[in-house]
C-alpha cells in the first residue's frame, strides 16, 4: 500500500500520523473481510508498527495498548493510548470525529462522535496520555481529522442538552437553531472538540474543517450510505517514530 496524496496529516516531528481517505476500506462491518485484513497489514508497513483497532462502542472509555492486543481480541473502548514504537494507534472513522495526540514519549487516538465527546472521551484519553508519560495536558498536542460537517449534521434537543446546553434556545455555541419543521440544530463536532480540548488544558488544537457526508469524492461516509454512496471505514492512525 502507498500513501494517497488526499489523506490527511497533522505537521508535527518524531511521529507517522495520517488519515486516510475515501478509497481502501479498514472496516471489517463494511466489506470483504479479506480486503479488509489485506488494507490493515498494508498499513503496518506505511507506520513502521503494528495498527490494533478497538472494537468501539461511542463510548468514553480510553486503553493503553499492549502486545497481546491483536485484530479480534481488543478490548471495547472508544480511545487509545501507546508508549511503544512498535504498536500503533488506529481509530475507525466514517462520519465521527477521530482526534489525534501527541507528545514525547506517547501518542493516542480517539473516536469521538457526539455521544463519547459529551460523555468526555477526549478528556479521558488526555488525562491516560499525561499519565503515561508523566506530562502536562499543556505538552500535548491534538489534531482532528474530517468528520461530518455543521453544514449537514443535523441534531435533535437530546443532543443539545448533552454538552450542557439549553435543549429550547436557538443559535449557541457549537448549534445553530435550523427548525425542520420541529426544533432541530446543526452541530459543530469539530468546534466542541476544540472547546472540551481546551477545557482541558490543551492548547496545540490543529485540524479540522472538511465534512465527510458533503464532501462525496474525498470521504467515505456511513449517513451518505443511505444516499447510495460506498461503504467504507477511514482510519486515523498515529506511531512513534522508531
Amino acid at each position: 500500500m502507498r500513501p494517497d496524496a488526499n489523506w490527511l496529516k497533522p505537521d508535527w516531528p518524531g511521529v507517522t500520523a495520517f488519515m486516510t481517505t475515501r478509497g481502501p476500506n479498514f472496516g471489517r462491518k463494511a466489506g470483504d473481510p479479506d480486503e479488509v485484513r489485506a488494507n490493515r497489514a498494508g498499513l503496518a508497513e506505511l507506520l513502521g508498527a503494528r495498527p490494533v483497532f478497538l472494537d468501539q462502542v461511542h463510548g468514553a472509555g480510553v486503553v493503553r495498548l499492549r502486545a497481546d492486543w491483536h485484530d479480534g481480541n481488543a478490548p471495547q473502548a472508544d480511545a487509545a493510548v501507546s508508549t511503544d514504537p512498535d504498536l500503533a494507534v488506529a481509530i475507525l472513522v466514517a462520519d465521527c470525529l477521530p482526534v489525534l495526540f501527541a507528545v514525547p514519549g506517547g501518542v493516542a487516538g480517539a473516536h469521538a462522535g457526539w455521544r463519547g465527546l459529551a460523555a468526555g472521551v477526549l478528556e479521558n484519553t488526555v488525562a491516560e496520555l499525561c499519565g503515561a508519560v508523566g506530562c502536562e495536558p499543556g505538552e500535548v498536542g491534538a489534531w482532528l481529522g474530517a468528520c461530518i460537517g455543521p453544514e449537514a449534521f443535523e441534531v435533535g434537543p437530546e443532543v443539545v442538552q448533552a454538552f450542557g446546553r439549553e435543549p429550547l434556545a436557538r443559535d449557541q455555541p457549537g448549534f445553530l437553531y435550523r427548525p425542520n419543521p420541529e426544533p432541530r440544530w446543526r452541530a459543530d463536532l469539530a468546534l466542541l472538540a476544540r472547546e472540551r480540548l481546551q477545557a482541558a488544558g490543551v492548547t496545540e488544537v490543529s485540524g479540522g474543517g472538511w465534512c465527510t457526508l458533503t464532501d462525496e469524492s474525498r470521504f467515505f461516509s456511513f449517513r451518505g450510505e443511505a444516499l447510495g454512496r460506498p461503504r467504507g471505514r477511514m482510519a486515523a492512525c498515529i506511531a512513534l517514530g522508531q
